[in-house]
């Protein structure tokens, strides 16, 4: 027997192209979560869909990149994930990262997506980092052209719901990067200062 051999799919996947066992999703998305890069590589090698998504529409590397798994986003990434991809709310892993803070993971995210992507309710990476305190991310995305100018569909931008959040300190760096010109403006008669 020469020639190159074919290794056999992992058996949930033997059976023709029906749908993938809920079990073996849970368990790539849980994978995902805490930062199994060996069972990740196994069950994408053995046929899981990379970008496959769970019922909220996360895909692995959207979970990945919320609960901080550097390793297992380097992976994903490697292997082909869709690094803009969004879930049912039009979050993005690059929004979630700026959501639970990560400068690491949001660097391998704005290398491939626009800082200036909106969710379906207009919000921003930079919004997201504005409402939790990241200053590293909001510096980040400001560096990379992120517009934090842009109003959402409630009307609020970076700097008002740092004032809203009674956050001064976020206030004052988001003015100051708007007024060194770091960040672009959507509307320059919005200036704070």
């Amino acid at each position: 027997m020469g020639g190159r051999h074919r290794r056999n799919p992992h058996p949930a996947f033997a059976q023709a192209a029906e749908a993938i066992p809920e079990h073996y999703k849970d368990l790539y998305f849980d994978a995902a979560r805490a930062g199994r890069t060996d069972l990740l590589e196994g069950m994408i090698k053995d046929g899981m869909p990379i970008d496959d998504r769970e019922s909220h529409g996360y895909t692995a590397l959207i979970l990945a990149a919320y609960d901080g798994q550097l390793d297992a986003v380097r992976l994903l990434l490697t292997k082909g994930a869709a690094p803009c991809a969004v879930d049912n709310k039009g979050d993005s892993a690059l929004m979630g990262v700026a959501f639970k803070g990560g400068t690491q993971i949001a660097q391998l995210l704005i290398e491939r997506c626009g800082v200036n992507a909106t969710n379906k309710s207009g919000q921003t990476a930079a919004m997201m980092a504005t409402l939790f305190g990241h200053q590293d991310i909001i510096r980040l995305l400001a560096a990379h052209g992120a517009n934090l100018g842009v109003s959402d569909a409630m009307g609020n931008t970076a700097v008002s719901l740092a004032r809203q959040q009674g956050n001064a300190q976020i206030e004052a760096l988001i003015v100051e990067l708007e007024a060194n010109g770091d960040a672009a403006l959507v509307n320059p008669s919005q200036r704070y200062w």
